[in-house]
């Protein structure tokens, strides 16, 4: 097993790609799900959520990140109508597109055994470690892990005054717990990240305040996720903006991101995104001086 990520050089693995300090990787999202905040379900239908896929690997993305349930307050829905929401897509793009990164958005050890075996490579665990059994089931399968910061919230539900002394300090001691709990399970360390999980048990000002110092979670040396597509917390930094009319706001603050270190993008519109990565990672590089290559954003291919 790799050591211990040791500052912010470390590389992320999944399936046979690496993402080190400088490439970034474009997490598009494709939710089967009839209530999602930013597509009102466009994606629900299962023929719909495929060719969704399709179009957004072929616009730049990595990583297709699958959802079977709504973040949000809603309509309930169990682990058999969540696998039966994922499962068959996971199967499906793995059939379509087999050199993709296939993520899952579950908090749920049963849905994440059934998903591996429909070949998924990561687990996305927004809702930060409620389920103890989700880091053995990916350990099991030699799955990747996201390791979130929701405020301790139950799944789907929204924090009500909530207060932190320092918030990013509260995000970058949760998530390296749940990092290093996952890695004594026996995940690989290389296919472990962490993620603040903006406007998950956070209001505006945590939001932006997390944005703002990003670069403490990059130092843990934990490669860092950011989910910040559309997110209340920039419609309200613009003014009170619909979901609709926060694009521009979304590329301001996933460039910040990167320029602090982030390495991936959760994104709904992944050309945009990876347009606007490209151009930090040229800039970077130009700042690093003459004769130094630009990152073109993207962890080189697996080998044929």
């Amino acid at each position: 097993m790799p050591d211990a990520p040791r500052g912010p050089g470390s590389v992320l693995r999944l399936r046979g790609r690496s993402f080190g300090p400088g490439e970034f990787a474009v997490m598009a999202v494709v939710n089967r799900t009839p209530d999602s905040f930013f597509d009102r379900g466009a994606t629900f239908a299962f023929q719909a959520a495929l060719d969704a896929a399709s179009r957004l690997i072929g616009e730049g993305a990595d990583i297709i990140d699958i959802g079977g349930v709504k973040a949000g307050p809603g309509d309930p829905v169990g682990p058999a109508e969540e696998i039966d929401r994922v499962a068959g897509l996971v199967a499906a793009v793995r059939e379509r597109h087999p050199d993709v990164i296939i993520s899952v958005d579950t908090w749920r050890s049963e849905v994440a055994e059934v998903v591996a075996e429909a070949g998924a490579d990561l687990i996305n665990d927004t809702w930060g470690g409620v389920d103890p059994a989700l880091p053995e089931v990916a350990a099991e399968h030699g799955l990747g892990l996201v390791c979130a910061h929701a405020g301790r919230l139950r799944p789907r539900t929204r924090p009500h005054r909530i207060g932190y002394e320092d918030v990013v300090a509260d995000v970058v001691r949760y998530t390296t717990a749940l990092a290093e709990r996952a890695a004594a399970a026996g995940v690989a360390r290389d296919r472990i990240l962490i993620d603040p999980a903006h406007d998950f048990g956070k209001n505006t000002w945590h939001s932006l305040e997390v944005s703002r110092r990003l670069g403490e979670l990059v130092a843990t040396g934990w490669p860092v996720l950011v989910a910040v597509s559309n997110k209340d917390f920039i419609g309200e930094a613009l003014g009170g903006l619909p979901v609709e009319r926060r694009h521009v706001g979304t590329l301001a603050t996933l460039t910040v991101s990167a320029l602090q270190g982030a390495r991936v993008f959760r994104v709904h519109d992944a050309a945009s995104a990876r347009k606007a990565l490209g151009v930090v990672a040229r800039l970077t590089a130009a700042a690093r001086g003459p004769g130094r290559p630009a990152a073109e954003g993207r962890g080189p291919r697996p080998q044929e």
